[in-house]
């Protein structure tokens, strides 16, 4: 055995025997609700211990004993009401934080915002005093009196310039006796203490662009920082001191978030943590299983904060609880009584910050409309979801996929492997399985799984949900059967095929003993959690949705572009002459994997509901770095179905030495402008630029094959001479002009043009003839005129047609015939 095999094992163990000796702590006060919560989360770190080879002696003995106290509890804890928290308390708890908000500013050396919050404490204080009891108004006396005092000393040390806040004088009589049960005290002196240092920070690949943004980059970021009505800035580092405390409960500004019909008929009211329980926390445990699915159409987020927080269990490593703010000193979210919180999702090609109040709709039954722990102290899971729901216009929401969420989340690289067992070139099932199963224990990807339509009575026998997600939680090859640990985030409803907890055929007690799985003790009650085949997977669901780890690559940078609606044929099955093009150069010592994202910008949920975009990233490699004209010439060394999802990986690999890709942003059918980032993932450095444009002036004629005008191409030479001709005039002694000529015709010819030079009889050729569109880019031109003449293949074939011409120099454009 490994020493790091060894020293999980033991984490895993610690983590049993410290989960359970909570969970009897929690059960001797009496607090059925959180005490069940830690026997079933005791039960799984056991069971993980289990799988890593534990020998603790009568563990799964001990497992069931958890399992069947959690199950009495939590029937127990179901039929009582959570005791509240008193307005006095909760004033206290927000004069409380404002107070350590203030230490932390004074601490940090921020002395004007640490005496603006001194204030607001103070003030709170002395409003809270005038109505306690006497115990509790010395208590505010005290606290505001050194809060004052130390204000003072902010104050005659400032070299502001500007006068400081009003302070209000601390009352200094009214003594008596503690009243209230109250949080551990604040410190005995606010004189700040010096800071410990914070723990390193998870390592991230830093990227390998280091220059600014461009003004365009800036104006693309700002137009899509407006989200269905409201505005997401780019997260700054500054964000990180945000101020969360107030001497009143926080309101979000822009209202409560819609509700859907059914969840307004399920609605009672609008509740705050501190009316939820009585010591409310931001985490107790992070864990996959007590993560509940309600009446919100989220499945596939859901799903998402699972296998995040099975990421966090079993890695030790923050993933999604980073991403909340306030946090402590050591990076962890804390609870607000304040009620304002800051979220920090990855949206529209940057991280960018979401600010909620601490506001819950909470259903007649008792239960919250929304996601929930089921440790009812602990909300960590309602505010992420609230974020993204009010990201995404409210919790009407109208579904999303997990690449989605999880990218939303995480900033995690997302992939989607369609199921299509008819399909062995598309769907390398073995292939698949091998990778996923390596891949996901060593911690380098999330997967989640997706069932697609299928009938209620297919559903019903399967014991499945159609177009539902499930999260992953475990990949095994066990005593020959490849297997998955599936969650339905509802925790109920469970698979009743292969190897689900009623199987009697399949499952054996080698097999059990493989996966320290015990089917007596999963029939006990159905959470949501089974096994299932890997056949059984490929036949009943749809899609695998996978999420990397952006740390498997030291090398990343991105570009953020717009394509406008007006650039362009609506198809570019001609011609891309107008598509976005990029390079990306990569130098390669060793073979490396190089992955391409576009993520298109989102800002109005009904393009979320109804995406009409089908967008795709065409890839041409080691062609001249030159603009591409033509889709299928070169070939493309990557191209792939358009899919209506704003997000769209390419994945290559190169071999060792330098090569280019060229890449080419395509739409099925171009309506409306929009708004994407291009991000590069590489484990070897590489250069991503824009193609460049030598072209720096253009003109444009309409013409018109008819008549005799129609005169057909060279073949035919009586009547060639007749068809329009355009004079070029480059008015200059330089020999190295670049010219760019397009033309676009029906689409029902084949069309083409030669160009000739009037004194030098130099001539060239657009080349075979094209349907719609033909093009011609010339170099190394000297001044003079060129005669352009335009025609489709055959005689007599009439229609209008769009000459255009670029060039590298000024010139003029005029017709002769």
């Amino acid at each position: 055995m490994s020493d790091q095999h060894s020293s999980r094992l033991r984490q895993l163990e610690e983590d049993g025997r410290s989960l359970a000796k909570r969970a009897v702590e929690q059960d001797q006060a009496g607090s059925a609700g959180t005490a069940s919560f830690f026997y079933t989360e005791a039960a799984q770190a056991l069971l993980a211990a289990k799988e890593e080879g534990s020998q603790l002696p009568n563990l799964l003995a001990t497992v069931r004993d958890y399992i069947s106290r959690a199950e009495q509890l939590k029937a127990v804890s179901s039929t009582g009401a959570a005791q509240a928290k008193s307005q006095e308390q909760q004033q206290l708890d927000r004069a409380r934080y404002l107070l350590s908000e203030a230490l932390e500013d004074d601490e940090s050396g921020q002395g004007a915002d640490a005496i603006g919050k001194y204030v607001q404490a103070v003030e709170a204080l002395l409003q809270l005093s005038k109505s306690a009891e006497p115990g509790l108004r010395q208590k505010c006396q005290d606290m505001a009196k050194q809060a004052l005092e130390r204000a003072e000393v902010l104050k005659k040390k400032s070299a502001a310039a500007s006068a400081p806040p009003q302070l209000p004088s601390a009352p200094t009589d009214l003594p008596g006796d503690d009243v209230l049960a109250e949080p551990p005290p604040p410190p005995t002196s606010l004189t700040p203490q010096p800071r410990p240092t914070p723990p390193p920070a998870q390592q991230r690949p830093q990227p390998s662009r280091t220059e600014a943004y461009t003004k365009a980059e800036i104006a693309v970021l700002r137009a899509t920082s407006r989200i269905n009505g409201r505005n997401y800035l780019p997260f700054m580092a500054s964000d990180a001191r945000e101020q969360f405390a107030y001497p009143q409960p926080f309101t979000d500004s822009e209202g409560l978030l819609p509700l859907s019909a059914k969840q307004q008929r399920s609605l009672s009211r609008w509740a705050r943590p501190d009316q939820l329980a009585p010591e409310p926390k931001m985490i107790l445990l992070v864990s996959p299983m007590s993560i509940t699915q309600t009446i919100v159409s989220d499945c596939s987020f859901v799903a998402s904060m699972a296998v995040a927080a099975q990421y966090e269990r079993r890695f030790k490593r923050q993933l999604v609880t980073n991403i909340i703010y306030p946090q402590n000193r050591r990076g962890e979210p804390v609870y607000n009584p304040c009620g304002k919180y800051m979220i920090k999702l990855h949206l529209n090609g940057v991280a960018r910050k979401v600010i909620i109040d601490d506001q819950l709709p909470v259903a007649r039954s008792g239960e919250l409309i929304g996601a929930y722990s089921n440790n009812s102290a602990e909300f960590w899971v309602s505010f992420l979801e609230k974020a993204y729901m009010k990201v995404m216009g409210g919790y009407d929401f109208p579904g999303s996929n997990s690449n989605i969420d999880l990218h939303a989340l995480t900033g995690w690289i997302p992939e989607r492997i369609p199921i299509d067992e008819g399909n062995p070139v598309r769907f390398k099932k073995d292939k698949v399985f091998t990778k996923l199963q390596d891949r996901f224990h060593q911690g380098h990807c999330l997967i989640t799984a997706a069932t697609g339509p299928m009938s209620q009575a297919d559903a019903d026998r399967a014991g499945l949900v159609e177009t539902h997600a499930y999260a992953v939680l475990d990949i095994r090859v066990a005593a020959g059967h490849r297997l998955l640990m599936l969650k339905n985030p509802w925790n109920h409803l469970s698979w009743n095929g292969n190897f689900s907890r009623r199987d009697t055929r399949n499952w054996t007690p080698e097999l059990e003993r493989l996966l320290n799985y015990d089917t007596k003790s999963a029939r006990l009650y159905d959470n949501g959690v089974f096994w299932i085949d890997y056949d059984s997977l490929c036949r009943f669901f749809e899609v695998l949705y996978v999420s990397w780890s952006p740390d498997l690559f030291p090398h990343t940078s991105c570009l953020h572009d717009t394509w406008p609606a007006k650039e362009g044929p609506k198809k570019d099955r001609f011609c891309i002459a107008d598509n976005p093009q990029y390079l990306l150069t990569v130098a390669a010592q060793r073979p490396c994997p190089v992955w391409v994202l576009l993520c298109r910008h989102i800002v109005d949920r009904r393009d979320f509901a109804d995406n009409q975009e089908y967008i795709a990233l065409v890839v041409y490699k080691d062609v001249s770095g030159r603009k591409i004209f033509y889709p299928s010439d070169p070939a493309p060394y990557k191209d792939g179905a358009r899919v209506n999802s704003p997000l769209y990986l390419v994945q290559m690999v190169q071999e060792s030495g330098t090569a280019s890709y060229h890449l080419v942003v395509s739409q099925y059918e171009k309506n409306n402008t929009i708004n994407y980032t291009i991000r590069v993932y590489c484990t070897e450095p590489f250069k991503l630029t824009k193609v460049p444009d030598p072209f720096v002036t253009e003109k444009s004629v309409s013409g018109e094959w008819k008549g005799a005008s129609a005169g057909g191409c060279a073949n035919h030479p009586d009547s060639y001479s007749r068809n329009p001709c355009y004079q070029v005039r480059l008015d200059n002694g330089y020999q190295d002009n670049q010219l760019l000529i397009e033309l676009r015709g029906p689409r029902d010819y084949f069309t083409g043009f030669d160009l000739t030079q009037e004194s030098g009889g130099q001539r060239f050729s657009s080349g075979s003839f094209r349907q719609g569109y033909s093009m011609l880019e010339k170099a190394q031109l000297p001044g003079g005129v060129y005669n352009i003449v335009p025609c489709t293949f055959k005689p007599g074939q009439e229609g209008p047609f769009i000459l255009e011409v670029s060039a590298s120099r000024p010139f003029t454009l005029s017709k002769v015939r």
